[in-house]
C-alpha cells in the first residue's frame, strides 16, 4: 500500500497505541505476537496488524480500516478486525479497544471464574470502580465470528469481556483508558488468585456507597 498522510489528531493516536502496546508488552500483559489494541476515527479505524508484536509496534506500519471495512494503509488487519467494529458500531462511546493474554485473567479462566456473568466478585473499590461487571466468553478460536457477534451484543452494557483461553477485550473513551481497566482488572485476578481462603466481596452497603458517591456501575 502506498504511504498514507495523517493528520494530527490521527498521528498522536497512532503513537497512543505504540506507546500504550510497548508499555504493556514490557510489564508481561501480552507476549511475543499475541495481543491487539485499536482505536476508533472520523474515517474508520486504527488496528495493530494481524500477527504484531505489542512492544515492536511501527505508528506508520499500523493498519487503517475505512468505514466499509476496506484496508487503507499500513499493515495487514488484524484477524480481529470484526470483533473490535462490532464493540464500536453497538457502543458510540467506545473510542479504543484493547485485546491482551494477560498472564493472571487467561489463569482465572483454567482456574474456574467467580461466575459466567462476573468473571471475578468485587474485592476491592476500585475493581468496582474502574471495571465492573465483566463476563466471561466461551472458548472459541481466535477470530471466530460468533466470538464477534457475542461480545458486540455485550458491548453497550460493560466496559470489556474475558475471553476464555485467551485474555480480556476492554473498551473505553481512548485506548489508554482501555489499557488502565486491563491494568485493574489484571491486578484484581492476581489478588483474587494468590488470596488463601478467598476474600469476601465487598457487602451490599459498601457497593451501594460506591454507586452514589462514584457512580459505580456495578
Amino acid at each position: 500500500m502506498t504511504a498514507a498522510i495523517h493528520t494530527g489528531g490521527e498521528t498522536k493516536i497512532r503513537e497512543e497505541i505504540c506507546m500504550t502496546g510497548a508499555s504493556l508488552y514490557a510489564r508481561g500483559y501480552t507476549v511475543g505476537s499475541a495481543g491487539n489494541i485499536s482505536a476508533r476515527l472520523d474515517d474508520g479505524w486504527l488496528i495493530t496488524p494481524t500477527d504484531a508484536c505489542l512492544g515492536r509496534l511501527d505508528p506508520a506500519e499500523i493498519a487503517k480500516v475505512d468505514l466499509d471495512g476496506n484496508a487503507v494503509s499500513g499493515g495487514k488487519p488484524s484477524k480481529t478486525l470484526a470483533l473490535h467494529r462490532g464493540v464500536y458500531e453497538r457502543n458510540g462511546a467506545a473510542r479504543g479497544i484493547v485485546h491482551t493474554h494477560s498472564t493472571h485473567l487467561v489463569a482465572l479462566t483454567l482456574a474456574g471464574v467467580w461466575s459466567e456473568a462476573d468473571v471475578l466478585p468485587p474485592i476491592t473499590p476500585y475493581y468496582v470502580m474502574k471495571v465492573g461487571h465483566i463476563p466471561l466468553i466461551r472458548y472459541r478460536r481466535p477470530g471466530d465470528p460468533q466470538v464477534a457477534q457475542q461480545i458486540a451484543a455485550l458491548a453497550d452494557r460493560v466496559r470489556g469481556v474475558l475471553l476464555e483461553r485467551l485474555g480480556p477485550v476492554v473498551w473505553e473513551h481512548s485506548v489508554s483508558q482501555a489499557a488502565y481497566v486491563i491494568e485493574e482488572l489484571e491486578e484484581t485476578a492476581r489478588l483474587w488468585l494468590m488470596a488463601n481462603p478467598r476474600p469476601a466481596p465487598l457487602d451490599d452497603t459498601a457497593l451501594e456507597e460506591l454507586r452514589k458517591v462514584f457512580g459505580a456501575r456495578w
